[in-house]
C-alpha cells in the first residue's frame, strides 16, 4: 500500500513539472511571437475600443523582416494615379458619409511612423495562430477556401472578366450580427488572376470576425494569396503587404457604421498597378495606404483578369441548421436604400490605366433564398448594386 501510494505521488509530480514545463514552453513561444510582430513604438495610441495603435519607425517596418526584402527601398507614394474620375457625389453627402478610424479621435502618428494595431496576448493564443507558428514558414497562414470545402462559404457578388488593371468601388459599411465568433461577415472587392487552383488574389473593405479581433466592430482589413488560398494573410499578419500612411491602421475598427433608415456610410475603395513599378496599391478614401509588391505574384505581374465586388459569409451549419450570421445590413436587395447595404460607383481600371465603368458583368449568389443581390445603374451613382440577407429564415434552412 505504501509503495502504491509513492508510485502515485511521483506520477502526480511529474504531471505537475511535465504541465509546468508545457506553460513554460507556450509562454516562451507566445512571447516571441509578440516581440516578432510588435515593433518598438514612438508613441502608442489608445483607440476607444480597447485597441492599442503602436507607431512604428519605417526604420523598423514590418516587411524587413522578409528574406526577399532585407534590404529593400520602400515605395512612398504611387508612381500615378489612374486617369478618369469616379462619379463623384455632391460634397454634402461625401463628408457626411465616408468613414474614418476610430483610433484617430485620441491623437496621430508622427509623419516617419507607420500605425500598427498592437496584437495582444489573448490573441496569439487562439489556435490559429498558435498552429500558424508553430509551421515551418510563418509567413502563410492557412485560409478556409483550401482547407475545407467551398460550401461553408457564401457570396452575394458581381463579377466581371477580362484584362484589367485595378478597381473601384464605394463599400457601403454595417455592423451585421454574427452567429458565432469563428463565423465572419464582409464586404469587400477581390482583384484576381490566375486559374482558382492557383490564384493571386487581392483583396480589400471591411469584415466583421469576433475570433480575429476579439469584439464585433467591423474593421478595415484586407487579405492577399499567391497560391489560390492554400496560404495566404490578413492584414500585417505575415510580411508581404506594405503600409506606408502613418494616417492608417490595418484591422482598426470603423469609426461610423450605416443604420437602418438613418445616416449611410461608405468606404472609398481603389486597388491598382502602378505603372511603373509593378506593385499593387490600395486607397482607402484620399489615403494612400499601401502596396503589396509585384514580386509576391506569378500571375498578377502582368495585371488582373477578374474583378469580384460584394459580400461573404461562413456558414458553419451549427445544429445542421444554416447560420444566421448576416451579410451586410442583414436584409435582403430588395429593401433598398437606408435598409439594404450597397457598393456604389463601380470601376474597372483597363489597361491603358483609366478608370471606366464595368461594360460586362454578371451576379453571383450561392443561395438566394438567404443571401441576394440586385444591380443598376444611376447617374450619381453609377453602377451599383443592394445585396445582403438574414441568413437562416423560412426559406433559408
Amino acid at each position: 500500500m505504501m509503495i502504491a501510494r509513492f508510485v502515485l505521488s511521483i506520477l502526480i509530480v511529474a504531471a505537475i513539472v511535465s504541465g509546468s514545463e508545457f506553460s513554460d514552453t507556450r509562454d516562451a513561444k507566445v512571447e516571441k511571437i509578440l516581440k516578432k510582430l510588435n515593433k518598438p513604438a514612438l508613441k502608442s495610441i489608445k483607440s476607444p475600443d480597447g485597441d492599442i495603435i503602436d507607431c512604428v519607425h519605417m526604420n523598423n517596418h514590418p516587411i524587413y523582416d522578409h528574406p526577399l526584402f532585407k534590404n529593400y527601398t520602400i515605395q512612398m507614394k504611387p508612381s500615378s494615379y489612374p486617369k478618369g474620375k469616379n462619379n463623384e457625389s455632391s460634397d454634402r453627402e461625401k463628408k457626411q458619409s465616408v468613414v474614418t478610424q476610430l483610433w484617430t479621435v485620441n491623437g496621430e502618428c508622427p509623419k516617419n511612423s507607420i500605425p500598427i494595431r498592437r496584437t495582444r496576448r489573448k490573441e496569439i493564443l487562439r489556435t490559429e495562430y498558435m498552429q500558424r507558428y508553430d509551421k515551418k514558414n510563418p509567413n502563410i497562414i492557412n485560409h478556409p477556401k483550401a482547407s475545407t470545402s467551398n460550401s461553408i462559404h457564401e457570396y452575394a457578388q458581381i463579377q466581371a472578366k477580362g484584362k484589367f488593371h485595378g478597381a473601384h468601388a464605394d463599400i457601403n459599411v454595417w455592423k451585421p450580427f454574427v452567429q458565432t465568433p469563428k463565423e465572419f461577415s464582409l464586404a469587400q472587392m477581390w482583384v484576381m488572376a490566375g486559374p482558382f487552383s492557383e490564384v493571386n488574389s487581392v483583396e480589400a473593405g471591411w469584415q466583421v470576425y469576433q475570433d480575429r479581433y476579439g469584439d464585433d466592430n467591423p474593421r478595415y482589413f484586407i487579405f492577399w494569396t499567391a497560391d489560390g488560398y492554400h496560404s495566404g494573410c490578413y492584414n500585417l499578419d505575415c510580411q508581404g503587404f506594405v503600409p506606408v500612411s502613418h494616417k492608417f491602421a490595418l484591422g482598426a475598427a470603423v469609426s461610423n457604421v450605416s443604420t437602418f433608415d438613418g445616416q449611410q456610410y461608405h468606404i472609398s475603395t481603389t486597388i491598382w498597378k502602378d505603372p511603373n513599378s509593378g506593385n499593387w496599391w490600395l486607397k482607402f478614401g484620399d489615403e494612400f495606404v499601401g502596396y503589396w509588391p509585384s514580386i509576391l505574384f506569378n500571375h498578377l505581374k502582368d495585371g488582373a483578369t477578374e474583378i469580384q465586388w460584394g459580400g461573404e459569409i461562413i456558414n458553419f451549419k451549427d445544429g445542421a441548421l444554416h447560420t444566421t450570421t448576416r451579410m451586410g445590413s442583414g436584409h435582403f436587395a430588395e429593401a433598398g436604400y437606408q435598409k439594404a447595404s450597397y457598393f456604389k460607383d463601380l470601376e474597372i481600371i483597363d489597361e491603358r490605366d483609366i478608370h471606366s465603368s464595368p461594360k460586362e458583368g454578371y451576379s453571383y449568389m450561392t443561395q438566394e433564398s438567404c443571401y441576394n443581390i440586385r444591380s443598376g445603374y444611376a447617374k450619381v451613382w453609377g453602377v451599383y448594386f443592394y445585396y445582403g440577407g438574414p441568413g437562416r429564415n423560412q426559406n433559408c434552412q
